[in-house]
């Protein structure tokens, strides 16, 4: 395994300046650091290009996340955008292709000996190791697969998904990672995202790093050789909770 640190960050959803803040009380160092955000890399906050253009220059791992399929869509001309939607710059950069394809590199799923990322969660009934069972997926065309490792919250041992996760569904449904003991053969800690309203979730074998900056929430890093969390609050909030 590789002697440096692996710091792993929540939704950043295009906080540039609270990204960088971040950076700099983690004492990020390229040289001896990896960086992987838990993916919604972009969206709803106040400079995705700035984000993109920052974790591309830092050679940022991470995975995708459903807005940063959402952009890859739009770009294509295969989705309308919403009127929520902040990634205009992107698209309008010179650099957006690069940028695009950049993005695009990025996995559903990166895992280590000790360690899985992926930006929603997992359904109990996927074969291990789920990086190499989601591997083959097109980030341009994503699948059933795609959005449930991107978009779930709740789910059935069996991994089937409620029709809406508001109000809360009412048994058998559960969060997804109350049926991670079912996955014997996985007991990595898992490291994820996208449930602001959970908040920061620290649970043995288990990291969820989404304390909702974008709604003013906070910027939250996990250092998984430290196991320390690191939090630098959101300037204010961009958008408003609906």
């Amino acid at each position: 395994m590789s002697d440096k640190r692996r710091i792993f960050i929540g939704d950043i959803q295009g906080c540039r300046e609270e990204l960088e803040q971040l950076l700099e009380k983690v004492a990020f160092d390229p040289a001896a650091d990896e960086l992987h955000p838990a993916g919604d890399l972009v969206n709803r906050g106040p400079d995705s290009l700035g984000t993109l253009r920052l974790l591309k220059s830092l050679n940022a791992g991470g995975v995708l996340g459903n807005h940063d399929l959402h952009l890859l869509a739009l770009n294509a001309g295969r989705r309308e955008p919403s009127r929520r939607d902040t990634f205009s710059d992107v698209m309008k950069a010179d650099d957006c292709e690069e940028l695009i394809s950049w993005l695009a590199a990025r996995p559903f799923a990166r895992g280590w000996r000790d360690i899985l990322c992926v930006h929603a969660g997992l359904n109990p009934k996927w074969p291990d190791p789920v990086e190499e069972h989601l591997s083959g997926l097109n980030p341009h065309e994503p699948d059933e697969l795609a959005e449930f490792v991107t978009h779930v919250r709740y789910c059935m041992k069996d991994g089937r998904r409620p029709e809406s996760n508001t109000p809360t569904p009412e048994a058998p449904f559960q969060p997804w990672y109350i049926f991670t003991p079912l996955r014997e053969a996985e007991d990595r800690t898992i490291v994820f995202g996208h449930w602001s309203a959970r908040g920061l979730i620290e649970r043995p074998k288990l990291r969820g790093l989404d304390t909702g900056c974008v709604w003013g929430g906070s910027l939250t890093a996990w250092i998984a050789e430290e196991d320390r969390i690191v939090s630098v609050a959101a300037r204010r909030a961009y958008q408003e909770i609906s």
